[in-house]
């Protein structure tokens, strides 16, 4: 238990720039106090000597004290790091590998009242951001990147990026992530609306390609043309689409 806690010191101090002593992480982290008690209240769960009320009097005690719930059962690896961690939740039967990276409120829930596991496993050097909630006995693999307030609820391979509600894979590479670069992920949904958007200008461009041979058409032969009413092309000019997806669509 208590190279444990030496690892989550190492680990705070190694990812968070703003820690400046042990004695700051242990009276100031709530992250680190969480994990502290939930290793003491955890060893009470899996005694001898039936423990559990007292186990679950104490995880209560750390989720009043610190804002993070965790129950006695889970099982957490060596050097798990919960930043910021208000609002944490972690279920029963969860297992979380080492060097995890949690941040302010991640939920690895069920999805169920079945008994056994029912809860996720996170294997090594996961990170998991901002809001985000990992649902069900789902397995996530190692090195994988879960995007702020994605909804993962099938399993992951190892070396992936996550994103989007439902979870969606859009990165697969077997580069060594930043595991504190969980914001510096790729918008899915703006590269879509990119792609559609281009091809209405190469369909517009088309139509206005067509409209122009046939006017040429209609001149040559001395048909009288008609004047067509028609609102300005849709383009990623556009305000509105500027305004939500920035300059760089």
């Amino acid at each position: 238990m208590f190279d444990h806690v030496r690892a989550d010191l190492a680990i705070v101090r190694e990812r968070d720039p703003a820690a400046r002593g042990a004695i700051e992480i242990v009276l100031c982290y709530p992250g680190f106090q969480a994990l502290t008690l939930h290793r003491l209240s955890h060893k009470l769960w899996r005694s001898r000597i039936p423990l559990k009320l007292l186990a679950r009097i104490l995880s209560q005690l750390s989720r009043s004290m610190t804002g993070i719930e965790i129950h006695p059962g889970a099982r957490i690896g060596v050097g798990v790091f919960i930043d910021h961690g208000m609002g944490v939740v972690i279920g029963e039967t969860a297992e979380v590998g080492n060097r995890c990276l949690l941040y302010q409120g991640v939920t690895l829930g069920g999805t169920g009242k079945e008994h056994g596991k029912r809860h996720p496993t996170l294997a090594n050097n996961v990170v998991v951001g901002a809001g985000a909630k990992v649902l069900g006995a789902i397995e996530v693999g190692a090195n994988t990147r879960i995007g702020a307030g994605s909804v993962v609820v099938r399993d992951v391979d190892a070396d992936c990026t996550v994103v989007g509600v439902p979870g969606r894979v859009i990165h697969q590479s077997g580069v060594r992530i930043n595991p504190l670069a969980h914001s510096a992920l790729p918008d899915a949904e703006a590269k879509v609306i990119k792609n559609l958007m281009d091809r209405i200008d190469e369909l517009e461009q088309a139509v206005r390609r067509l409209k122009s041979e046939n006017q040429s058409i209609d001149k040559y032969l001395g048909r009288t043309q008609k004047e067509e009413e028609g609102g300005e092309a849709q383009n990623l000019k556009d305000k509105e689409i500027v305004e939500l997806f920035g300059e760089d669509i």
